[in-house]
């Protein structure tokens, strides 16, 4: 089955919002053997809407349209429907209802009659109820297509997603099976890793393909294969990892389907009730963030002190000055430093800090832009290592926060 995913919305292509539903719903699909065959941005223009709805008629068993169901008049997407569909708006009474529900329990503004007209829809289409906002979701039928029409706003089209459209399709058409597995490497390039496996690569049976996924210090590796027996696939698949292990097994740091290196990060902490916290300075938060991300993080993940400059470094973790002057903010012996403070400090059993120079300028230190030392602090001991990223800042933090990752990852498999 074949897919597209059309977004509407100015602000999309003006770059105010960056399209993230796409991404979701190409996923999502996917994990039920849907394959997406574009994905199209369009205005907020009826005559544009109009071609792109037609156009991908002809190409796709299912097409999912999000935004331009809000309530104003720059959001035109139903009105377009029921021109594509020759089709007229309805009000749906139990839609009224639930959003006058919604004003009355969460919403501090009075329901106008703007709000109401929210409940109206297509009266070909069947209703897919938005339980976290006023504008439902529509499922449409034209010819051998399936047109669904989702609200914008991320987590209100997650839910439809994952509640009304993803049971519907499993129900009402049969699907092949799609397989993919992400082998998670880190600390080598693609190019290096590509002349390592060359020989592996070109034996690989032609319904498996492999997609190299490169991004600032790691190199994803994806295989990909698609049939209606999966647990032969699984096997096939698996069977090829194997071979690969052998070939590039020190790199290779799990697969990502299966636990992302974060994730792997926290099993091993929380199974050994061992914790960790963070001391930033030119990640800016980033390794916290990514820590937090997942529900219970609090069983392993005590805290972070982003101390961007110098004098958070010694005014907050504790860093002396002297040690400062001596050695320079960015050196193994301050981000060692930091390391053994913030490990104090939170008390618990690991410890990460990042102290470097990510550019434009050199900072409080006289060290080349792309210059960082990475720490951690463990049990037994406290060490860093100098690594020079680059010139660029978003490559410079990019690289940093994944061999962090690689590093602790690493030091915990260590301890065990």
């Amino acid at each position: 089955m074949n897919a597209e995913i059309i977004t509407i919305g100015d602000e999309i292509l003006i770059g105010q919002i960056i399209d993230t539903n796409s991404a979701f719903i190409a996923k999502e699909l996917n994990k039920i053997g849907v394959s997406i065959h574009q994905i199209t941005s369009v205005e907020d223009e009826w005559n544009h809407i109009l071609t792109t709805l037609s156009d991908a008629q002809k190409r796709a068993d299912i097409v999912i349209i999000t935004g331009g169901l809000g309530p104003t008049k720059d959001d035109i997407t139903k009105k377009c429907l029921c021109e594509f569909f020759n089709d007229t708006l309805i009000k749906d009474e139990a839609v009224l209802a639930h959003i006058e529900e919604l004003f009355k329990k969460y919403i501090d503004t009075p329901i106008s009659d703007l709000n109401r007209l929210q409940a109206m829809v297509p009266s070909k289409c069947e209703v897919l109820m938005n339980r976290y906002g006023t504008a439902p979701g529509m499922w449409l039928k034209k010819e051998d297509t399936i047109f669904i029409s989702l609200p914008g706003v991320p987590y209100e089209m997650k839910a439809l997603m994952q509640d009304e459209v993803i049971p519907r399709i499993r129900d009402r058409f049969k699907r092949p099976f799609i397989l993919h597995k992400t082998v998670l490497t880190f600390g080598m390039g693609e190019s290096a890793i590509a002349e390592k496996i060359e020989s592996w690569e070109e034996a690989l049976p032609a319904h498996i393909r492999l997609a190299y996924l490169p991004n600032l210090g790691k190199v994803r590796l994806r295989l990909s294969t698609k049939g209606s027996d999966p647990i032969n696939m699984e096997k096939e698949v698996n069977d090829q990892i194997k071979s690969l292990s052998q070939i590039i097994g020190d790199i290779i740091k799990g697969i990502e389907e299966e636990d992302p290196i974060e994730v792997q990060i926290r099993n091993l902490l929380t199974a050994n009730d061992a914790s960790l916290a963070t001391a930033e300075s030119f990640t800016g938060g980033r390794l916290a963030a990514i820590f937090t991300g997942y529900p219970g993080a609090s069983a392993f993940f005590k805290g972070s002190v982003v101390a961007y400059a110098t004098e958070a470094k010694v005014n907050i973790l504790g860093v002396s000055p002297e040690l400062i002057e001596k050695y320079s903010v960015v050196s193994n012996e301050v981000a060692c430093e930091m390391a053994k403070k913030v490990k104090a400090l939170y008390q618990t059993d690991y410890a990460i800090a990042t102290t470097g120079n990510a550019g434009p300028d050199k900072g409080d230190s006289d060290a080349e832009v792309g210059t960082v030392f990475l720490a951690i602090a463990t049990p037994q001991r406290v060490f860093a290592h100098e690594f020079n990223f680059g010139n660029h800042r978003d490559k410079v933090v990019g690289k940093a926060v994944n061999k962090c990752m690689e590093m602790i990852l690493d030091e915990i498999y260590s301890q065990k």
